[in-house]
């Protein structure tokens, strides 16, 4: 993992917002577009910039969550592992999601990156200290858990009901609503995950995933390039494949 500190600045129009903090699209759908420019600043002090390369672990299961991050870019792997060794994927996070919860000692969960990833990372303390100072932190980071919440009882649903192909159809409508935050439903995205991981994280076996995946691009549904590259033509179209009927 390269890591690379970036310093606070001011930008040409003397504003009291850090350049490093002003450039970034994370912030103003993050948690840090609740916090002043001088909380921002204050934060800025102790941020480092991280890239993290695909398949890089960013803290395991049981460690010590000494730090919190913002996803700036790129899709992280959130695995949960038995105690006989078996790992399961049990969500993903996009940017501008915060990795971490606030005043937990240790990681419940393992976050690996499952693309290129940038993220935004700060020491416990200072965020915690944050929340106290900071109503709308606060409020950000709960309307965070509750919507995760919200796509967690949305996935039981997923998993539970539907069909294979509902389930994959489902799987590639969350990465295209997901994946580019500032163009709402992607037209066209690169597969985040292996065709193992799609089938661990949807319960199902890898010639099944293939199966349906190439089904729906003989139905005109998606079209696919390079076996990651997704292209889709109609995104309603696709959410009608998927049993989501919003």
């Amino acid at each position: 993992m390269q890591i690379v500190v970036e310093h606070s600045r001011k930008d040409i129009h003397n504003s009291d917002i850090p350049v490093v903090c002003a450039a970034c699209e994370a912030r103003h759908g993050g948690v840090c577009g609740t916090l002043t420019a001088s909380q921002l600043t204050e934060l800025s002090r102790h941020a480092a910039r991280r890239r993290v390369e695909p398949g890089s672990e960013m803290i395991g299961q049981g460690e010590a969550a000494n730090n919190y991050a913002n996803i700036i870019r790129g899709v992280v792997k959130l695995s949960k592992m038995l105690s006989d060794g078996r790992q399961q994927i049990v969500g993903l996070q996009f940017a501008p999601d915060f990795m971490g919860r606030p005043f937990m000692r240790e990681s419940a969960l393992s976050a690996e990156a499952a693309t290129d990833a940038d993220v935004c990372a700060f020491p416990r303390a200072v965020i915690e200290r944050l929340v106290g100072e900071a109503p709308g932190l606060e409020h950000r980071l709960h309307e965070q858990a509750l919507k995760e919440l919200d796509e967690a009882r949305d996935w039981m649903l997923t998993l539970g009901r539907k069909t294979a192909q509902e389930k994959v159809a489902s799987f590639l409508y969350l990465i295209a609503t997901h994946v580019d935050p500032e163009s709402g439903v992607a037209k066209e995205f690169d597969l985040p995950l292996s065709r193992a991981d799609i089938a661990d994280y949807l319960g199902l076996t890898i010639e099944t995933v293939s199966r349906q995946i190439t089904k729906l691009r003989k139905e005109g549904v998606i079209r696919v390039e390079n076996t990651r590259r997704v292209i889709v033509p109609d995104s309603r179209r696709l959410m009608r494949h998927a049993g989501i009927d919003r």
